[in-house]
């Protein structure tokens, strides 16, 4: 475990862990298959090591909700490792029934606070994060629940490559704004798009989520 810092800001999780209640199947993934492919808490972590396969680049999804997004890019890219983070158990659930079914072998998964991961993490590990369609607290009172802060761009900084990308999206537009505000502060992230359908219609590779 990383040693705890004083400076940084108290964190909890809000909201439900658990949706509706899981199968029989799907809860025995959770004993069975996520202690095999959660990624440890340890300062020596070497991302490349935690997989089967070798692989040549390395990426991270925050919130991967049900992990449509995540398992269509492994598909795409079985050289990359992929590292995907969410604390709900039914996505959880969910991202382990498809790869045990699929036998993918470049995921592994993260099941706690991503703020975690991103502290043990080496400088410069990833090339790319994805951030989709994060929980936008819209009330003013929840602003400090969002992902993105100051001090969780710093942490995105320290593990991305030079020329790494955080690609970010959502549908809210305060959180857009709220999201670049942040960024744009940070000397470490410029912006990349050269006009306005590169920010407004999806990447390549898209794939339509929940």
């Amino acid at each position: 475990m990383s040693p705890h810092n004083s400076d940084q800001p108290d964190r909890a999780f809000f909201g439900r862990r658990k949706g509706k209640q899981l199968t029989n199947t799907r809860g025995g993934l959770l004993d069975r298959l996520l202690p095999l492919l959660r990624v440890p808490l340890s300062n020596n972590l070497n991302p490349k090591d935690l997989f089967s396969v070798p692989v040549t680049s390395l990426a991270l999804e925050i919130g991967f909700g049900g992990g449509e997004h995540l398992l269509h890019q492994a598909r795409l890219n079985p050289q990359t490792g992929f590292i995907g983070c969410e604390p709900f158990v039914n996505g959880m659930a969910k991202m382990l029934a498809a790869i045990e079914k699929e036998n993918i072998k470049n995921i592994r998964v993260f099941d706690g606070d991503a703020v975690e991961l991103l502290k043990v993490l080496p400088p410069a590990a990833l090339d790319r994060i994805f951030i989709l369609y994060p929980d936008p607290w819209p009330k003013r009172r929840q602003n400090k629940r969002r992902f993105i802060s100051d001090f969780t761009v710093t942490l995105l900084a320290k593990v991305l490559k030079p020329a790494g990308e955080l690609r970010f999206a959502t549908d809210i537009d305060h959180y857009a704004g709220w999201a670049l505000a942040h960024l744009f502060k940070s000397r470490d992230f410029i912006w990349t798009a050269d006009g306005p359908d590169e920010w407004r219609k999806p990447w390549t590779n898209w794939i339509e989520t929940r």
